[in-house]
C-alpha cells in the first residue's frame, strides 16, 4: 500500500533506509530470453543431424563441395519446416515451402549481380511474400523460404546453369521427407491417435481441477488440445471421407468428448458452491479410454461409476457413459459421424476463397508493405555502401519480420542477441577447422542442436541457426572467418531496419487492438447465449443441436486465438504490452461466461428449471452493450452492471460472471 501523505514524518522511512531498486531488464524482454520448459525432441534431432551433414559428404566425395552446400540448405529450410505431428501434414509441411523455396532461389539468381533491377526484384518478392504468409503456417513457412531463398540467391554466386540450384535445394528438402517418413509404415495413424489420447487425458484433468483455482487453466489446455485434435483428424478425414474407418472412429471419439466438455462447467460449478470435488472414479474412467484411444482396443467398456443425483452430476455420467460405448466401438458408420467444425471444402474452392481473401484484406497488404518497405531498403543501403557479405542484412529483416514470431521489436533485440551468441560458436569453428571432411562432423552437431535449441525460443534458434548458414556459406563463396563480426554488424543493421520502417512507421504495430478482438468474442458469446437455451423455448435449435455445439466449439477456438493475440502483445514494450496486461483480466472473465451458459444449459438439459426467456435476453443486451463499450475506447471504459433476476435460478452463476466482467471493464475511480 502507498504512504498516506498524512502520516507522520518520522514514521515514514528515510531515503537511506528504503531498497534501492534493482537494476533489471524488462518482463517484455526477459521473457524471450528464458527457455521454455520442453523436452528435447530426439527424433528431430536426429533426423536434423543426418540430412544436414550427409549432403556435405555426399558433396566432398563427389569432388563438388557447392553442391553438397546447396542440399544441405534446402535441408535446412525442411529441418525448420518439420514442425506437425501428422505425417500428411509433415509432407504438406515440408514439400509445399520447397518449392516456393526453389522460385525464390530462381529469382535471385537470375537477377544477381543486376544492382538496382536486383533490389526492384526482391522488393517485388518481400510484397508478395508477406501477403501470402498471412494465410496461414504452411503459407507463411512457404513466404518465409520464397523471400529468404531468393535473397541468398541474388548475395550469392551459384553454381550454373540457372536450373541447378533451386534443383539442389529441392533435393534437401526431399532427404528430410524421406528421414521423415521412414516411420510411417510402422506408425500410420499413432500420431492422430495419440493427439485424440492426449485430449482425452487433458480433460481427465480437467474433471481433477473442478471447484480449484486451477480449473480456468486446465480448460484453456484442453481447448488447445481439443483444437489441435480436429485440425489433425480432419485435414486428413478430408480426402479419406467414407474410405478411411480408422479416421472416422476418431473423429467419432472427438465428437463424444463436446457432450463431456459441456458437462464439465456445471459440474466445476457445482464443486464450487458444495466444496465436494468430484469422485476420483471419473477422471480415472476418462484415462481409461485414453488409454483404450491411444492402443485402439475395442470391446464391452466396464464403467465404475458413482450413483449421480444432481443434474450436474447426470450429465457428467450420461456424457461419460456414451463416450465410453463410442470409443470402444469397432467401427462406427462412417455417414453418420457429424464434423462438429465442418469437413474443409473441395480443393478448388478453398483456393480461390483463400485468393480472394488475401487480395481483399487490408492486413495482407499492409504487411506486405511494411516487408517490402523493409526489403527495399535493405538491398539500397547495401548497394549503395559496400558491406561485406550484404545479403544478411536482408536475411536478417526477413526473419525479424515474420509474423508469426511474436513481438517486432522483441524479435529484433533477440535476432541480435542470439546472433551474439551464434557468432561465439561460429567464430572459433571458422578459424580452427579446415574446409573439408572436418565439416562433416562438425555439421553434424550443429545441426543437431537446431530442432533442440528451437523450442526453447527464437533466440536459441537464432544462435543455432547461426553458425551452421555461416558455415553453408563459406562453402559457397570461401570468404573465410574474418567476416564473422562483420556479420554481427549485418544483423545490427537489418535489426535497425525493422525497428525503423517495419515498427516504428506503423502504429498498428506498437498500438495493441485486443480490444477489439475481445469485443468480438463478447458479442460473438451473446449470440450463444440466445442459442444455448433455445431448446429450453421450443425453437428450431431442438431440431439441431449440433449447430449449438459447433457455436460453443467455434467460440472456444476463437477465444484460443484471442489468447495468442495476447500472447504476442504482452511482448511489445510499453505501452502495448501494458495496456494487453489490463485487458487480460477481462479475456479469462469472458471465457468464464461460455463455461457459466454452457453450465446452466446442461442443468436445464437435466432436470432444472429453464430461465425466463427475459433473464436471457437481459444477460444477452448486457454482452452486447460490453462489445460496444470495448469497440468505442482503445482503454478500459465504465459501464453499468444492473444485472438482476432469480438468485436462486439456473442464470445466477452466469449474470455473476457477467457482472465480474462488466466490474473488470470499469476502471477504478480512486486509482
Amino acid at each position: 500500500m502507498p504512504t498516506s501523505a498524512r502520516e507522520p514524518a518520522e514514521q515514514r522511512p528515510s531515503d537511506q533506509q528504503r531498497p534501492s531498486p534493482r537494476l533489471s531488464p524488462p518482463a517484455w524482454l526477459t521473457a524471450g530470453l528464458r527457455p521454455q520448459p520442453t523436452p528435447v525432441p530426439w527424433p528431430a534431432v536426429g533426423r536434423a543431424s543426418i540430412a544436414l551433414a550427409a549432403p556435405l559428404a555426399a558433396g566432398f566425395a563427389a569432388g563438388q563441395p557447392t553442391y553438397g552446400a546447396l542440399v544441405s540448405m534446402g535441408a535446412l529450410s525442411g529441418v525448420i519446416g518439420d514442425t506437425a505431428d501428422a505425417y500428411r501434414m509433415r509432407v504438406f509441411n515440408i514439400a509445399v515451402p520447397q518449392l516456393f523455396g526453389a522460385l525464390g532461389v530462381t529469382l535471385g539468381t537470375l537477377v544477381y549481380g543486376h544492382g538496382w533491377l536486383a533490389v526492384a526484384a526482391l522488393t517485388l518478392v518481400a510484397l508478395v511474400s508477406g501477403m501470402i504468409s498471412s494465410i496461414g503456417a504452411v503459407a507463411s513457412v512457404s513466404g518465409l523460404l520464397l523471400l529468404l531463398n531468393a535473397v541468398v540467391g541474388a548475395g550469392l554466386p551459384m553454381p550454373d546453369p540457372w536450373w541447378r540450384p533451386p534443383l539442389l535445394l529441392v533435393l534437401g528438402g526431399v532427404v528430410v521427407l524421406a528421414l521423415t517418413l521412414l516411420g510411417w509404415p510402422l506408425r500410420g495413424s499413432a500420431p492422430e491417435r495419440t493427439s485424440v489420447a492426449r485430449t482425452y487425458r487433458a480433460v481427465a484433468e480437467l474433471f481433477e481441477a473442478a471447484g480449484t483455482d486451477t480449473y480456468d487453466e486446465r480448460r484453456q489446455a484442453v481447448t488447445d488440445s481439443l483444437n489441435q485434435s480436429y485440425d489433425l483428424v480432419l485435414a486428413r478425414r478430408a480426402r479419406h471421407h467414407g474410405r478411411a474407418p480408422t479416421l472416422v472412429r476418431l473423429l467419432a471419439q472427438l465428437n463424444v468428448l463436446i457432450p463431456l466438455l459441456e458437462a464439465a462447467p456445471a459440474a466445476h460449478l457445482a464443486a464450487r458452491r458444495f466444496h465436494r470435488p468430484l469422485p476420483p472414479e471419473i477422471p480415472a474412467a476418462v484415462r481409461e479410454l485414453a488409454d483404450t484411444v491411444e492402443h485402439g482396443r475395442t470391446g464391452a467398456p466396464a464403467l465404475r461409476l458413482p450413483e449421480a443425483r444432481r443434474p450436474s452430476e447426470k450429465a457428467v455420467d450420461v456424457a461419460l457413459r456414451h463416450a465410453a460405448r463410442v470409443v470402444h466401438q469397432a467401427e462406427p458408420k462412417p455417414y453418420n459421424v457429424d464434423d462438429r467444425l465442418g469437413r474443409p471444402a473441395a480443393l478448388r474452392v478453398r483456393i480461390r476463397r483463400t485468393a480472394r481473401n488475401v487480395l481483399v484484406s487490408g492486413a495482407s497488404w499492409r504487411y506486405g508493405l511494411r516487408l517490402a518497405l523493409c526489403i527495399g531498403l535493405a538491398q539500397s543501403l547495401v548497394s549503395l555502401i559496400a558491406v561485406p557479405r550484404s545479403y544478411w542484412v536482408a536475411l536478417t529483416v526477413t526473419f525479424v519480420m515474420k509474423p508469426d514470431f511474436g513481438s517486432v521489436f522483441s524479435r529484433a533485440v533477440l535476432r541480435a542477441l542470439g546472433t551474439a551468441a551464434g557468432l561465439v560458436v561460429a567464430a572459433p569453428l571458422l578459424a580452427s577447422v579446415p574446409r573439408g571432411w572436418w565439416d562433416v562432423p562438425v555439421m553434424m552437431v550443429l545441426a543437431a542442436l537446431i530442432p533442440a535449441f528451437s523450442a526453447k525460443g527464437y533466440a536459441f534458434q537464432t544462435a543455432a541457426i547461426t553458425p551452421v548458414i555461416l558455415l553453408l556459406s563459406d562453402l559457397l563463396n570461401h570468404e573465410g572467418s574474418h567476416l564473422v563480426l562483420p556479420r554481427l554488424y549485418d544483423s545490427l543493421i537489418g535489426c535497425g531496419i525493422a525497428l525503423l520502417a517495419g515498427y516504428l512507421l506503423w502504429p498498428e504495430s506498437w498500438h495493441t487492438r485486443v480490444a477489439d478482438r475481445l469485443a468480438d468474442a463478447v458479442e460473438d458469446t451473446a449470440s450463444y447465449v440466445t442459442l444455448a437455451f433455445a431448446r429450453a423455448y421450443g425453437s428450431d435449435e431442438q431440431e439441431n443441436p449440433a449447430a449449438r455445439q459447433r457455436a460453443r466449439r467455434k467460440l472456444y477456438r476463437d477465444m484460443s486465438s484471442v489468447r495468442s493475440e495476447f500472447q504476442r502483445a504482452l511482448t511489445e514494450p510499453p505501452p502495448a504490452g501494458d495496456l494487453a496486461a489490463a485487458w487480460w483480466p477481462l479475456a479469462i472473465a469472458v471465457e468464464r461466461i461460455v463455461d457459466a451458459t454452457t453450465a446452466a444449459r446442461i442443468r436445464v438439459a437435466h432436470g432444472a428449471a429453464p430461465p425466463e426467456p427475459a433473464e436471457v435476453t437481459a444477460v444477452e443486451r448486457q454482452l452486447r452493450e460490453l462489445a460496444d463499450g470495448l469497440r468505442s475506447s482503445s482503454v478500459l471504459v465504465e459501464v453499468r452492471a444492473d444485472l438482476g433476476g432469480d438468485e436462486e435460478g439456473v442464470l445466477a452463476p452466469l449474470r455473476q460472471e457477467v457482472r465480474a466482467a462488466r466490474a473488470i471493464a470499469t476502471p477504478d475511480r480512486e486509482r
